[in-house]
């Protein structure tokens, strides 16, 4: 295991510029419901590219996944992509389940770090954080993640607050020690150099309307607790909600890669069946 400390990623190099935000939106049709998502990610102010990646939306499969790329290892910006890539490949193949995923993880942190050998002798990984439904109604998801990237869940009805589903994988939280130089609030555990034994997995349920949240540490860390549920319950669409985020981020001082992709369980599209006319008035069909 070839341990990889991340970088701080320090001041903006110029406070003016605001860097482009990258959107995307989508609505999977399911046999009961659909799945509406959004994804916003935005390169960092000290980054020549943006080191976080995101399942793209309007790929077959309902697999959400967000990947942050560690900043101290070599070419994370690929590590991420081809985590995510890997990911979506392989769990459309096989299905989605607790032992799918965690193999699938397990392939890619093999198959990236043997990408990253044939390059350069330093070690790149990602961190990542998966949602995907696991049954017809969508109403049971499974999220699974390595490292700091994070899911939380926002109730329709009910408890206002956000519902954090997952834990980070700290030195600290895992009781163990950093690298030197390295921070107990770092990740402990990646994807793509071989610090990842069996990814974490729970299930959770999803009633209509509620709201599943990816997202790196470039945005978690600086959103207030009271801002998430603000954000999230607006009238506004979930595109400009992500968006909304990653600008509250930003103006708390984020200088990271931001990414955070949200994921709403909805009602059918009303649709006429074909087979169904209805009477007109004089008593014939249409």
């Amino acid at each position: 295991m070839s341990l990889i400390t991340p970088l701080d990623p320090g001041p903006a190099r110029d406070k003016r510029a605001q860097p482009k935000i990258d959107v995307q939106q989508s609505v999977h049709t399911m046999l009961f419901g659909r799945i509406v998502s959004a994804v916003a990610s935005s390169c960092g102010s000290v980054h020549g590219v943006n080191e976080d990646a995101h399942s793209v939306l309007d790929r077959p499969g309902s697999i959400f996944v967000v990947a942050d790329g560690v900043g101290g290892g070599a070419l994370a910006a690929m590590a991420s992509r081809s985590l995510v890539a890997h990911l979506q490949a392989a769990l459309v193949l096989d299905g989605v389940g607790a032992r799918s995923v965690c193999q699938a993880m397990l392939d890619a942190d093999r198959s990236i770090a043997q990408s990253i050998a044939q390059l350069t002798d330093a070690p790149g990984a990602a961190t990542v954080a998966l949602c995907a439904p696991v049954n017809l109604l969508a109403s049971r998801w499974l999220i699974a993640w390595v490292g700091d990237c994070r899911v939380y869940r926002l109730a329709a009805n009910g408890e206002p607050r956000l519902q954090a589903l997952t834990v980070d994988d700290t030195f600290e939280h895992l009781g163990e020690s950093p690298p030197p130089g390295g921070s107990p609030d770092d990740p402990a555990r990646m994807v793509g150099n071989g610090a990842v034994v069996r990814p974490n997995t729970v299930m959770t349920d999803m009633a209509l309307n509620d709201v599943l949240v990816a997202c790196s540490d470039g945005v978690h860390k600086y959103v207030p607790a009271a801002d998430w549920s603000r954000v999230l319950k607006s009238d506004a669409a979930l595109s400009q909600r992500c968006q909304d985020l990653i600008g509250l981020a930003r103006a708390n001082g984020s200088t990271d890669d931001a990414t955070v992709l949200l994921v709403q369980r909805a009602l059918p599209g009303v649709a006429r069946l074909p087979w169904i006319r209805r009477p007109k008035a004089d008593g014939a069909v249409r």
